[in-house]
């Protein structure tokens, strides 16, 4: 099994693909598969969120590149700015991870969420997609003077 313990940031380019939907690009110790079929193992220090295009070095030298899999997400698309800053205010006060676009919001699929942003006005439209959410202030590796290590990041609406 190959192990993918370090980011790569160097100009060698991927041999390897590894296809994640954001759930697990949040997870520091997993077991997965390559687009090749082979099996790897994810060990990257606690807190690491990768991202569709990052690369992995891979303990035999290889280098893997990350590819953010196609999910189920809904697209939030108000009728003004001030409206969707109100959605973009709902969503974050529940702690829920957003990727923010041009004139629209993406967020995991939840009928309660939808529900709720529909009752504010909004567009609610379901898409598959990959999901690259804000990091936001929470992010593995923000601190502010003071503070601990507590190695928050951002946090994961549960979609049961």
């Amino acid at each position: 099994m190959l192990l993918l313990e370090t980011l790569y940031a160097g100009p060698e380019a991927a041999t390897e693909k590894l296809e994640l939907d954001f759930g697990y690009r949040t997870k520091s110790r997993l077991r997965a598969r390559l687009a090749s079929g082979e099996e790897v193992g994810l060990f990257l220090p606690r807190g690491t969120i990768l991202r569709g295009g990052q690369k992995l070095a891979g303990k035999d030298g290889r280098i893997v590149e990350v590819v953010a899999a196609p999910e189920d997400l809904l697209e939030v698309r108000c009728a003004d700015g001030f409206e969707l800053a109100r959605a973009a205010y709902h969503l974050g006060n529940r702690h829920v991870a957003v990727e923010l676009g041009e004139g629209r919001l993406r967020i995991q699929a939840d009928h309660v969420l939808e529900g709720m942003l529909t009752g504010l006005g909004a567009e609610v439209l379901a898409v598959r997609a990959p999901f690259e959410p804000e990091a936001g202030a929470y992010a593995h590796g923000h601190q502010h003077p003071g503070e601990g290590s507590s190695g928050a990041r951002i946090h994961m609406m549960s979609t049961h």
